[in-house]
């Protein structure tokens, strides 16, 4: 099997991997600094990262209990694998999705069930229902804001597929990297004997992915199945500590997150006057097919002018189409400029 790689080229504007436009606050970086300090770093890390679970229990209201953390989202998803799923067994995704879903399943030894979307990249309920009950998957993965279409999936969806894989006793796992830019998050519906996790990561809206941290929400009797899957000391005393920190920005965050949706309307926009097609996005990227759809030709146009986007032509179902990260003013302007320039040497504009 091939691993998952993300391409990065040496660009002056990046804009394919989602990551936050800029960098946190300067405080929390000296708080990060400080607490370095303060670490005994002949000792091994809190096992349990107690003190961190408890700071995001505070934030989303719910038990420390019901948190677990571990080294990016990426992490989580792979412990829930790892603990539920596994050979013999099954792990449903609907696709396009985030790749990593399938890939991690397969990495645990179960069978990968590729479920489809409808026209409007929404998981279809009825046809999701009957793939879920003859297939019986032990996790079933709905990406919402969806990566890499933006769709955030209706809240009467997500009860839809709880109630269909509670009948056969599986779990329902609710990627939402992107939550924070999203209208509404399946977190509401997080109870203690509902199979549903939520998972969120700090790398995009608390500008942290060089930080690798991410978590779930989740029933505490799940919670207390993954601390017995994941590696002794799995999280180290700086990354909590980092994670600790950030939570002391959180009006940071909300200001970087509304200032991100503010500019992927001015994104979406645009796209749109220049003639590409634009699905709407609850995330902070865009999923776009330019003008002609010739993903190929205009990804590498932008390329030769110093500007990466994601390429997800060759992807099923997303022939011709491009996702561009909302990044700071000054980097849109540039994309933009790079694109109007593209599809005029193609004879589009």
């Amino acid at each position: 099997m091939e691993g998952y790689h993300s391409p990065q080229v040496d660009v002056e504007v990046r804009l394919n991997t989602n990551e936050a436009p800029g960098p946190p606050p300067l405080g929390f970086s000296q708080a990060v600094a400080d607490a370095a300090l303060e670490i005994e770093w002949h000792r091994y890390p809190d096992r349990s990262a107690l003190g961190l679970r408890r700071a995001l229990a505070d934030l989303h209201e719910v038990d420390p209990g019901q948190v677990f953390c571990a080294n990016g989202s990426n992490e989580v998803l792979q412990t829930l694998l790892l603990t539920f799923a596994g050979p013999g067994r099954s792990v449903a995704t609907f696709e396009p999705t985030y790749a990593l879903h399938q890939h991690l399943a397969r990495i645990a030894g179960a069978t990968a069930v590729l479920g489809s979307r409808d026209a409007d990249f929404l998981v279809d309920v009825e046809q999701a229902a009957d793939l879920l009950k003859e297939q019986a998957p032990a996790v079933s993965f709905v990406c919402s804001p969806n990566n890499p279409t933006g769709i955030v999936e209706p809240k009467d969806t997500i009860l839809s597929l709880l109630q269909t894989v509670s009948s056969f006793g599986g779990l329902l796992v609710v990627d939402e990297a992107y939550g924070q830019f999203s209208p509404w998050s399946a977190l509401e519906l997080i109870e203690e004997e509902v199979p549903l996790v939520v998972t969120r990561t700090y790398s995009k809206t608390w500008a942290m992915a060089g930080a690798r941290l991410g978590y779930l929400i989740g029933p505490e009797w799940l919670v207390a199945e993954l601390d017995k899957v994941a590696l002794p000391y799995h999280l180290d005393s700086l990354k909590q500590a980092a994670g600790l920190a950030a939570l002391d920005f959180l009006g940071d965050m909300e200001l970087r997150v509304s200032r991100i949706v503010e500019e992927r309307g001015r994104l979406s926009s645009a796209l749109l006057e220049l003639g590409a097609d634009v699905w709407p996005s609850g995330a902070n990227f865009i999923l776009f097919r330019p003008p002609g759809g010739d993903g190929d030709r205009i990804w590498q146009a932008l390329v030769d002018q110093s500007v990466l986007v994601r390429n997800t032509s060759s992807w099923k179902h997303l022939h011709g189409c491009l996702r561009v990260t909302v990044g700071t003013p000054g980097d849109n302007d540039r994309f933009l400029a790079a694109l109007t320039s593209a599809l005029r040497n193609e004879g589009t504009q």
